[in-house]
Formats: structure tokens, sequence, C-alpha cells
């Protein structure tokens, strides 16, 4: 026994230095080649300083922003999912790594048996003098086994495994970015709703005062019938735009309930008050979209579902060749618990086993084959993240940029039409025009304010979807990715 135990201890170092000594077979991974152009076509808006990435909605100086994006964070579900989904991936890449150690199992039996007497065995033994009927055996010892990976293959599905655990935290970057982003356009339109049901109750002032008077003038003979019917269809369409307007704020409410994890109504009281829309704030983006490579999260999974492609053609290469492995047992077997640690009830064994697809090539073929058209697949997947990446960057760009051009136009619009309006009212003061004509440059100012505040939430919104672009509300490094 002493012999075998020392054979077997002999030959680990062998295995191991054979398994050390070995090279992975198949290719070893290469990050595509991607032309990429230096900048993006579309550059971004001149605005004050930009914010940090990671964190960019603290860029709009809005505190309740702040609360509500990081209350998001830390309690919506589908961060919680993804947490989940990266535990089961980094499970499976642990058990994947053990895969290349020993395996050692400790075992023990105790066992009673009483022999039947009309058992073939049992009707021999009867006729045999002080033959036991009875029978006690025990059993205590350890089994090792080792499967050596000669050629990599039990190497290559590690790396897999750790690919497929690097693009699971990826993916659970990429929920975060997209919860960020959500928690941050839904609080920016239930700002612009809010002001623009403010607006709507300000018009709705307007028309009220017009019909008020045109009933008052109609009585007097002063103003036909006419105007005063055409008032009241104007304040009714005036008040009609209230409700949608409504309805879309308390959706977005909602959602934003939803989005931090709560029924809808938990947090409505904090937000009901309404507060202007934020000042967009700056973007950075001179580091053009090869920076894409390493902040879009979404990007990064497909980088990594590549890899863990890459890995899986050399785990089907590694059926081409034989797997070794070795074993052993040391343990006590007696059937005296008394004496089952005694010398001469220790039990060992020693083996080598050989296993190899030498006649199953054209499975393995096929194998191979299945295993290189899932690289093209992937491979074709991580061109294509890319090429989206960037345009939801050049969509976003473009989309900021004329958001603000429009908001711009509109500002200068509403300081041309107040400058009307208050000429309006002093020819009415003057005796020059009727009240009629001021109630309708008070309208025109109305309706380009209503617009000036879906241009600035516009503006704001596509702010997000930029930062969203650029994969903005996370650390690349809190990622670990396998070796590229």
């Amino acid at each position: 026994m002493t012999q075998s135990v020392s054979t077997f201890r002999a030959a680990l170092p062998l295995a191991a230095l054979l398994m050390l000594s070995a090279c992975a077979v198949g290719p070893n991974y290469q990050r595509p080649d991607l032309k990429l152009t230096s900048a993006y076509i579309t550059p971004a808006p001149v605005t004050p300083a930009s914010a940090p990435i990671e964190a960019w909605w603290t860029g709009f100086n809005d505190p309740e922003l702040v609360k509500v994006v990081e209350r998001a964070s830390a309690q919506n579900l589908d961060v919680s999912q993804a947490a989940a989904r990266i535990l089961q991936a980094r499970a499976v890449a642990k058990g994947a790594g053990a895969a290349l150690l020993p395996q050692l199992d400790a075992n023990g039996q105790a066992a009673s048996v009483r022999q039947s007497l009309l058992s073939p065995i049992g009707e021999i033994g009867d006729h045999l003098p002080g033959f036991p009927r009875d029978l006690s055996d025990y059993q205590v010892g350890a089994a090792a086994s080792w499967e050596i990976d000669l050629f990599g293959g039990l190497r290559r599905q590690r790396d897999a495994a750790a690919a497929e655990a690097g693009a699971a935290q990826a993916d659970g970057a990429a929920v975060r970015v997209s919860v960020a982003a959500d928690a941050a356009d839904a609080y920016l339109q239930v700002r612009a709703y809010q002001a623009r049901i403010a607006v709507a109750r300000r018009q709705q002032k307007t028309e009220e005062d017009l019909v008020a008077l045109l009933n008052r003038r109609t009585g007097e003979g002063v103003s036909p019938e006419r105007e005063l019917h055409q008032a009241r269809a104007t304040l009714d369409g005036v008040q009609a735009t209230i409700p949608p307007l409504t309805a879309g704020l308390e959706r977005q409410l909602n959602r934003l309930d939803v989005l931090m994890g709560a029924q809808p109504g938990t947090y409505r009281a904090e937000l009901e008050t309404a507060a202007p829309i934020p000042e967009t704030p700056g973007l950075s983006i001179a580091e053009g979209p090869a920076d894409l490579l390493r902040r879009r999260p979404d990007v990064i999974a497909a980088e990594q579902r590549l890899v863990a492609a890459n890995a899986g053609i050399g785990a089907a290469i590694s059926d081409y060749y034989p797997k070794v492995s070795v074993s052993g047992l040391l343990g006590f077997d007696s059937v005296d618990a008394s004496r089952l640690f005694n010398p001469l009830a220790q039990a060992s064994q020693v083996g080598a086993g050989l296993r190899w697809r030498l006649f199953d090539f054209g499975r393995v073929d096929a194998e191979v084959a299945q295993a290189k058209g899932r690289k093209a697949e992937a491979l074709a997947a991580y061109r294509a993240s890319v090429l989206k990446a960037t345009e939801d960057v050049e969509d976003a760009l473009s989309d900021l940029r004329q958001q603000q051009a429009r908001a711009d136009a509109l500002t200068h619009q509403i300081d041309e039409l107040t400058t009307a309006r208050n000429q309006s009212q002093q020819a009415f003061d003057g005796g020059v025009i009727s009240l009629v004509e001021v109630r309708d440059a008070d309208r025109e100012l109305l309706t380009a304010s209503d617009q000036l505040v879906q241009a600035k939430a516009g503006a704001a919104r596509a702010a997000v979807a930029a930062y969203r672009a650029l994969g903005g509300g996370w650390s690349p490094e809190a990622v670990k990715v396998a070796a590229k």
C-alpha cells in the first residue's frame, strides 16, 4: 500500500508539469480591427463644463433629479435581476475553473447484512460448517481523481465561462445605465408636463377673460354674437388640452415610482409641486467613437460573448486529442469496527485513464464547425453593437443641437411677441385697437411659451439620451472582463 501511495504522489507533479507545459489548442482571441473615425459627425453643443460621465445626472444641478436617479439605481427591480444573473454567471465561471483542479472525495460506510439462505450463495454456504449468515462491513477512505488538461480543453472552457461572466456583468451595467437614463427622462417629462399645464392654465385664464368681456359687450350690443361663440369655442379647445397633459403627467409619475421599485403613488407627493426644467449640462465627446468600446456596456458584453465563442472553438478542437486522467484511492475496510484502522485493513488503488474519441471525428468536426459558426455570429453581433452605439450617439447629438436651436429661436420669438403684446396693450389703451386683438397677442405668446417648454424639455431629454448613448452612468473599472 505504501508503494502504491508513493507512486500516486510521484505521478501528481509529473501530471502537473505536463499540464502546465502543454499549450491550449484553438485560436487565441484577437480584438477585431474596427475602422472608427476619430470624431463624431455632429459636434457637441457649446455649453458649460460637463458633469462627470459616471454621475452625469449631477450636472443638471437639480437635487430632486439626483435623488430620483440614485433611488432608482438602488431600488430598481431590473437592477436586482441583473445582479442575480451576475451571481449565477460567476458561479458557473468558478465551477469551470474548479474543473482544472484535482477532485477529492471522502467517503464512509457501515453496513449490516443478513445473507439469504435461499439465494445461490446462501444455499452453498448453508452446507459449509461455520457459515456466517450475519455480516458487518465498515469502510472509510478518500478517493482522488484528476483530468490532466494536456491540450487545454478545460482551460478554454474556463476562459469561455469567465467571458460569459464578464458579459453578464456588462449586461448588469447596461441595465444600470438604462435605469438611470429612464428615471431622468421620466423626471424631465414630469417637469415638462407641469410647465405645459401651467401655460395651459394661463391660456385658459386669458380665454375666460375674453369670454367674459365679449359676454358683456354682446349684451351691450357692441360686439356681434358670432365673436362670443368663437371665443367660447376657443376656451373649450384650451380646456380640452389640459386632461391629456394631466394624464401624461400621471403616467410619468407612475413610471417613476415603478423605476424606483415602488407601487405607483409612493413618491408622488415629492414631485407634485412644480419646478423648472433643469438646464442641460455640457457633454464631453473628445475621446471620439473609439471610447465606446470601453464605455458602452452593451458593446463590452458583445465583445465578451465573442471572447467566449472564440474559446469555445478551442474547447471543441480539444476533442480531437486524448483525455488523460489519474485516480487514486486510499482507505480502510474491515468487518470488525474495532479493527477498522488496523494496518491490515488498509486498502489502496492507483489508476490512470485514457479517453479518446478516436472513431468519432465526424461528430467532432461538426462540433468544431458549430463553434466556428457561433464565433462568426458573435463577431457580427459585436460589429453591429459598435455601429448601433455610434448611431445612438450621432442621433442624440443631432437631436440635442436641433432642440437647443429650436429653443433659442423660440426664446427670440417670445421676446418679439412680448414686445408686440405690450405695444398692443398701449394701442388698446389709446383706443386704437380692440381688446380682442390684445387677447390674440396674449394667445400667440402663450402658444410660443408652450412650444418653448417642449423645446427645453426636448433638449434636456436629448442630453440624457446622449449620456445613455455614450455609456454614462457607471464605471468601466467595476466590470471584470476576460483577458483580451
